[in-house]
């Protein structure tokens, strides 16, 4: 067998495994009697526990196993499953498994982790990813990923769910990986190929809310919530009012459960502006602390998803910030959304789609920095000065901003080839840190619709809810509109969202994704194009972008024309309409080289090549319609 991850984490809840016996430990500060019922072949077994000062109840029981289920009984009433349980075979409803992590056998000991400089995340959902739908099933395509040239996977959320589908958001037994996918161990497992491979793994978790159904904590306690915070889900978890310590234990363990049992390099925090802390730390600023603690000699980040844009999330708790290493800042999204694809109704309504703005959120790593929302009616966001690039992670598509469309187009799927080619590039050669949603390499042919698997009652309130959200969208204001949009628990919604992987090995899919590839391989490859490199970034006209990054052996020009034809001129040295510092430039040697263009015949299927010619200070573009090139130049002394 072999030891968690190095660290200084030891787990308090749930049931634990050792060499004594079982070790079962329960917050349930309002009982007064509180049974562990394992069950056996020949009957169940009850245990009591003994109960301690801080409401937990606890017990080591010498005959116990990995294997055995048990449920907890309050008070002599109804059995319900372990809160912190690591495994619910039978749906989260019935009961709990007692898992042994330590009987993996783990062969990632020389991985430490990523640093964010090297990260591209690929976001994905395991239901939905492979035709198998499982952890497996992830497993078996991670090193077509890890030749993509991606470098860290982003799970959507796997804490077991009610039902057999979900996008994960609605989970309730928190410590469990969702059944359906597979078990712990193929967690595991997956987690274990996808070091060899040199692939980091993300995790996405919530902490804003539980879902609406198998959540059976309130049970246990009713201190979990507040109605002195509110949510869109309701009342918001008790973060900071009475008994609050052991809510915050509750979910801190939560995330030090996933580092240690299961090894991730790193969490997705989902939608933290629902997180309300009053306190004298928030308890963000205390997770990313202890997760950082306890993981000694590995690398663990911790990512929000927060639109509000709030650079003290960033800053280092001595700043009297909460000291995060990401944030999602989806203004490059929005921007983009808006110039390629016309998008104005609800949030887009703030975003210009202007190439000055689309240049300005770029450079600042997020456009609204105290600036009026229309969207909010307040103003939004704060000045991010002095946060380095990479802190900012940018996407073209994720699951938030298909799925929540009602038909669940991705972008590619609504704007011209060549315009989601030139926009790949400024993703992925933009100094922040990217994100792909799986399929976006190969442009794939299939939505990603919202799906769950709820009872009947709920089922019915959660499809009428979600046609009921577009009425305010101009093409859905007709109810028979709305009628046609897919109804989220019929399972043709969500099979129609698997993707189809037979398909990017045949045009026009298979260009776009050695678009992808040759893209990824030169960021991962040119130390000028990730890490610490100076970049500039302008608006050289209304449809083109230019991004200028000096490495400490190159530079690179990357110019993106996103709508139409024309022709760009402009200097090169030095280069004043990029920001470039007077003389830096005078250190280059020869001419620039030019890397790819979205127009060379590997990358589309109908080529309409771009053209450029000028002097040694100029350069002249000539964009037959939307496309990129990159051009490289290499210092003096440096030339390879």
């Amino acid at each position: 067998m072999t030891a968690p991850i190095p660290g200084t984490w030891t787990p308090s809840l749930g049931a634990h495994v050792a060499s004594e016996g079982t070790t079962f430990r329960v917050w349930a500060p309002s009982s007064t009697d509180v049974d562990v019922i394992v069950e056996r072949p020949g009957g169940p077994l009850a245990y009591a526990l003994a109960p301690s000062p801080d409401g937990a109840f606890s017990a080591v029981l010498p005959g116990v196993r990995a294997g055995d289920r048990y449920r907890y009984r309050l008070d002599g009433d109804r059995l319900l499953p372990d809160p912190a349980s690591r495994f619910q075979p039978d749906g989260v409803h019935g009961p709990s498994q007692v898992v042994d992590p330590r009987s993996f056998r783990w062969t990632d000991d020389r991985w430490t982790g990523l640093a964010l400089d090297d990260i591209v995340f690929y976001e994905l959902h395991v239901g939905t990813f492979s035709p198998e739908g499982t952890f497996a099933g992830v497993t078996s395509r991670l090193a077509q990923l890890a030749t993509l040239g991606v470098t860290a996977i982003e799970l959507m959320p796997v804490a077991d769910f009610p039902g057999a589908r979900n996008w994960g958001y609605d989970g309730v037994a928190l410590f469990a990986p969702a059944r359906c996918y597979g078990t712990p161990d193929d967690l595991r497992r997956l987690v274990d190929t996808a070091h060899g491979l040199g692939l980091g793994v993300f995790l996405d978790v919530v902490y804003n809310h539980l879902g609406p159904d198998g959540a059976y904590h309130s049970a246990f306690s009713p201190y979990y919530f507040t109605d002195r915070h509110q949510t869109p889900w309701g009342a918001g978890v008790n973060y900071d009012g009475d008994q609050s310590a052991a809510v915050r234990e509750f979910v801190i363990e939560n995330a030090l459960h996933w580092v240690h049992e299961y090894h991730v390099d790193g969490l997705r925090l989902d939608a933290t502006h629902a997180i309300a802390d009053e306190g004298p730390r928030h308890v963000l600023a205390e997770l990313a602390a202890r997760v950082r603690e306890s993981a000694t000699g590995r690398r663990v980040l911790v990512v929000a998803e927060d639109h509000r844009n709030l650079d003290g999330m960033l800053r280092p708790e001595r700043e009297g910030g909460w000291g995060l290493d990401a944030v999602w800042a989806d203004d490059f999204h929005h921007q983009c959304r808006r110039l390629l694809a016309g998008d104005s109704e609800g949030y887009y309504r703030d975003y210009s789609g202007r190439t000055a703005d689309l240049a300005t959120t770029i450079r600042r790593g997020w456009f609204f920095a105290g600036e009026f929302s229309i969207h909010l009616g307040r103003s939004r966001g704060t000045d991010p000065t002095g946060l380095p690039p990479n802190r900012f992670v940018i996407c073209l598509q994720n699951h938030d901003q298909i799925g929540n469309r009602a038909l669940g187009e991705r972008l590619h799927q609504q704007i011209d080839p060549a315009a989601y080619r030139a926009a790949s590039v400024l993703l992925l050669m933009a100094p922040e840190t990217p994100l792909l949603f799986m399929g976006q390499e190969w442009a794939a042919s299939t939505p990603f619709l919202y799906f769950s698997d709820h009872h009947h009652e709920l089922g019915r309130l959660v499809t009428a809810g979600r046609r009921e959200e577009f009425r305010h969208f101009a093409a859905f204001s007709d109810p028979n509109a709305r009628e046609q949009i897919p109804d989220p628990q019929a399972p043709s919604t969500f099979l129609s969202s698997r993707l189809i992987w037979d398909e990017r090995h045949r045009e026009p899919h298979a260009a776009t994704a050695r678009l992808y590839q040759a893209l990824l391989t030169l960021r991962r490859h040119e130390p000028t194009l990730h890490g610490a490199s100076t970049f500039h970034v302008a608006s050289l006209n209304d449809a083109t972008i230019a991004i200028r990054r000096d490495g400490s052996d190159s530079t690179f020009l990357i110019v993106v024309c996103l709508t139409g034809a024309g022709v760009v001129d402009f200097p090169v040295e030095p280069v004043e309409r990029l920001g470039g510092r007077a003389g830096r430039t005078e250190a280059l040697t020869g001419p620039w080289q030019q890397v790819l263009t979205t127009e060379d015949p590997a990358f589309s299927p109908d080529p309409a090549p771009l053209k450029i010619d000028g002097t040694p200070l100029a350069v002249r573009i000539r964009f037959a319609r939307p496309s990129a090139i990159i051009l490289k130049r290499e210092l003096e002394g440096r030339r390879r």
